[in-house]
C-alpha cells in the first residue's frame, strides 16, 4: 500500500527514516524516486546524504544546520509539488548469464523444490525485465524484481561465507547479482561476465536505481572468453 502521507521514523539526532508506503511495487519505488530527484535538484541546507530503499528514505542531516522540525517542513513542502514530476528514462541493461553447474549451485535445488526442469527455471528467470529498486547491501548489489510467482524461492537455510562476484541470485521474489566476492544466503543459480562495480569509473555502478535488466543465457565457453 503507498501512505497519502509520509510516516517518520526518528533515527537518533541526526537521522530520520521517511516511509511512503509498506511493499514492494512500481508506484511505491517511484514516489521514492521522484522525492530523491527532488532533494537532489533543491539541495537543503544541512542535508548530509540520502540513502533510497524500496519503499522509504534515510535522510542525514546536521542538526546544527538544520532542526528536525524544520527539515520536515521541508520535505512535507516538496511532497505537495512532486507528485507526477518527470523523472529520467530508465535505460535497459541485457546481463549475459551462464545458468547452473560450478557457475549456479543452487540451479538443481531450485530445481527440486518446485518441481520443474533446470530448463524451465532459466526460461523463466530469464524470461521477464525486471527493475532495480535500490542499490544495497554491498557496492553496486542490485536488487531487483520482481519474479515470476512459479519461482518465489526462499534463501538457503545456511549463508555461503564466500560467493563468488557475478554471481546471480534469487530470493523470495527478488532477484540480484552480487558485484564483489562477499558472503550471502540467496539461492545462486548462475554467473554473469560483466563487472557491476568498479571503483575507477564514473559512475562506479554498472546498474542505478529505476534501471531495467534482460537476463540472456549463454554457454560456459562464451562465459569464459567473454572480454573483462
Amino acid at each position: 500500500m503507498s501512505y497519502q502521507n509520509p510516516r517518520y521514523r526518528i533515527m537518533g539526532d541526526r537521522a530520520l527514516i521517511l516511509e511512503l508506503g509498506d511493499e514492494i511495487s512500481p508506484e511505491v519505488n517511484r514516489r521514492v524516486r521522484e522525492l530523491v530527484l527532488t532533494l537532489e535538484e533543491n539541495p537543503l541546507e544541512g542535508l548530509v546524504e540520502i540513502v533510497p530503499t524500496y519503499r522509504s528514505l534515510l535522510i542525514i542531516y546536521d542538526p546544527l544546520k538544520i532542526g528536525l522540525a524544520a527539515l520536515q517542513h521541508r520535505i512535507e513542502e516538496f511532497q505537495k509539488k512532486i507528485e507526477g514530476i518527470p523523472i529520467p528514462e530508465p535505460k535497459t541493461v541485457d546481463i549475459p548469464v551462464v545458468y547452473g553447474g560450478e557457475y549456479g549451485p543452487d540451479l538443481e535445488w531450485v530445481s527440486q523444490y518446485h518441481k520443474i526442469s533446470r530448463e524451465e527455471i532459466i526460461r523463466l528467470h530469464s524470461g521477464s525485465t525486471y527493475q532495480v529498486y535500490m542499490i544495497g547491501f554491498t557496492p553496486g548489489f542490485p536488487y531487483m524484481g520482481e519474479l515470476p510467482q512459479r519461482l518465489a524461492t526462499p534463501r538457503r537455510e545456511t549463508p555461503r561465507t564466500v560467493i563468488p562476484a557475478g554471481s546471480v541470485a534469487i530470493a523470495q521474489r527478488q532477484t540480484g547479482i552480487y558485484p564483489v566476492e562477499s558472503p550471502g544466503g540467496w539461492q545462486i543459480i548462475g554467473r554473469t561476465p560483466l563487472k557491476l562495480f568498479d571503483s575507477t569509473q564514473s559512475p562506479p555502478t554498472l546498474l542505478e536505481m529505476g534501471d531495467r535488466v534482460r537476463f540472456s543465457p549463454i554457454e560456459d565457453e562464451e562465459f569464459e572468453h567473454w572480454p573483462r
